[in-house]
């Protein structure tokens, strides 16, 4: 197979007088084995929208989890999707466009314009050295730029373009710099530089139904940051602002791609602070078909799972029996997964998940009385638990259709004391997706243990995980926290 790669949702998007690169389309890439099993794989992702949970998102989403080298990353993608995240990454550049564009000449009136960023090259001269520093930021393969002159000169957009809308002349543009950006080795952007005080941030939200620690637990790791020198300060989204003051922030909020919860990961990670959860993990754990894909990948065994399309939807019953699991990407608590037990409620079910997103998960059904989680942390397994299924029900969590819900029992566990094949298998799954802080959750089955999910942001609550190490689980995430801040000063 090729080096590279260039996915597309429309074949004829790609011109005759394109580059000769093997040229795939985006639902090929998405379906057939050979790519799921390629390795050193450079993948052009050039499909017509990356809106969030389209054809587009996916492709580069199953691309970093078959390891393939991406570009747009998911990442980046969604950085691009407001102006509310990326405006975090172009305050600096910000000084570098007044710079470079300067106090425009007599008679010059203009008060905005746009440039075109095709692979970090442009046709303007006297932007090059800009260009290059936004596609090392934003590592768009296509990029409008929108300038405006408000008492200075700043970056007031930027947006992804799509390959079928270029004239003539972007075309030529877009070849050069795709020759060019092909002759260089692929590498990923610089990191940020960090700070160094010892002040944690711990994000939560007073309101928040489920959320992933107690008011008594936010209380322990108080009072755990004190034993370990670090004093920390509980924080709500109105303190976004406040980020700066801190050198670490330890999201204890259910997080979201498309929620403050990631902006505020990814100002705390552009600001030099440790975050847990990162935002890396947060996109590759909120995800299930990225969790689902990177699993099969890696070999870590799951439920018998298809990733399903619209197209594909068709003799799913034949490959995966009823009741089947139907589960949309980036649900949480028990929320967004259903099961089905025949023909017409698939179709219903699948129906209704199909309006808003272009792939959905389905999974075999397989009932056990509880499911274990391992809290891992930094690669290290911390707690362990049994959440027990609610009571007459198939989930841990039952919602209910007025907004109420009811959870099953638990029983928490020493490490020693889970089985050892649990364990083992829950630090092979969390160390796919980094070193943060993961809840693995996994089954014990005729099949052998399998992994249903791995947690970005896992449940520590006081009287539940804390029921063994007590006060010493707080101590040792926060004790980690200081690792990461004392490795961070050595390397000054």
């Amino acid at each position: 197979m090729a080096d590279h790669v260039v996915l597309v949702e429309n074949r004829a998007d790609w011109k005759s007088g394109f580059p000769e690169l093997q040229v795939i389309a985006a639902k090929d890439y998405l379906a057939k084995p050979e790519f799921s099993g390629a390795r050193n794989l450079g993948v052009l992702n050039l499909c017509r929208s990356h809106r969030y949970l389209s054809v587009g998102y996916y492709c580069s989403l199953l691309a970093e989890a078959r390891g393939h080298r991406v570009i747009p990353s998911v990442r980046t993608i969604n950085d691009l999707s407001r102006r509310s995240i990326y405006s975090l990454d172009i305050e600096d550049l910000d000084q570098r466009v007044q710079k470079t564009l300067g106090i425009p000449s007599p008679g010059f009136t203009a008060t905005a314009m746009e440039l075109d960023v095709f692979f970090g090259q442009c046709t303007v001269k006297g932007l090059q050295d800009l260009a290059r520093q936004l596609f090392e930021t934003f590592r768009s393969p296509l990029l409008k730029v929108e300038f405006r002159l408000q008492g200075k000169w700043r970056i007031a957009g930027l947006r992804a373009l799509s390959l079928h809308t270029l004239d003539a002349d972007q075309q030529e543009a877009f070849v050069g710099a795709l020759n060019t950006y092909l002759s260089k080795r692929w590498r990923q952007a610089r990191p940020k530089e960090s700070g160094h005080r010892y002040d944690m941030a711990i994000l939560h939200n007073p309101a928040e139904v489920l959320p992933p620690s107690n008011a008594r637990a936010l209380q322990h790791f108080v009072r755990a940051g004190r034993e370990c020198g670090v004093n920390i300060e509980l924080i709500e989204k109105r303190d976004y602002g406040r980020l700066a003051e801190f050198d670490a922030l330890f999201i204890r909020e259910t997080t979201g791609i498309d929620h403050y919860t990631y902006q505020f990961a990814k100002k705390a990670e552009a600001e030099g602070l440790v975050v847990i959860d990162d935002p890396d993990s947060i996109l590759r754990c909120t995800n299930k078909v990225y969790l689902a894909e990177l699993l099969r990948a890696r070999r870590v065994r799951t439920p018998l799972t298809e990733i399903v399309r619209r197209d594909n939807l068709d003799g799913l019953e034949a490959r995966i029996p009823y009741p089947i699991v139907l589960k949309i990407p980036d649900g949480s608590f028990s929320r967004g997964i259903f099961k089905v037990a025949n023909r017409a409620e698939l179709v219903d079910t699948a129906g209704r998940l199909f309006k808003s997103s272009d792939l959905i998960l389905a999974q075999e059904f397989l009932y056990t009385p509880f499911d274990w989680r391992i809290g891992i942390m930094n690669k290290v397994p911390i707690f362990a638990a049994q959440y027990f299924m609610s009571k007459k029900h198939w989930q841990i969590v039952n919602h209910k259709g007025d907004g109420r819900f009811s959870e099953g029992g638990f029983k928490t566990f020493a490490i020693d004391d889970a089985p050892e094949e649990v364990v083992r298998t829950a630090l092979k799954a969390a160390g796919l997706i980094g070193s943060g802080l993961y809840g693995v959750d996994l089954k014990q089955t005729d099949k052998g243990v399998v992994v249903i999910e791995v947690n970005d942001n896992p449940n520590i609550d006081a009287g539940v995980e804390d029921v063994i190490l007590k006060d010493k689980l707080y101590t040792t995430v926060i004790g980690d926290f200081v690792w990461r801040l004392d490795r961070k000063r050595s390397r000054r």
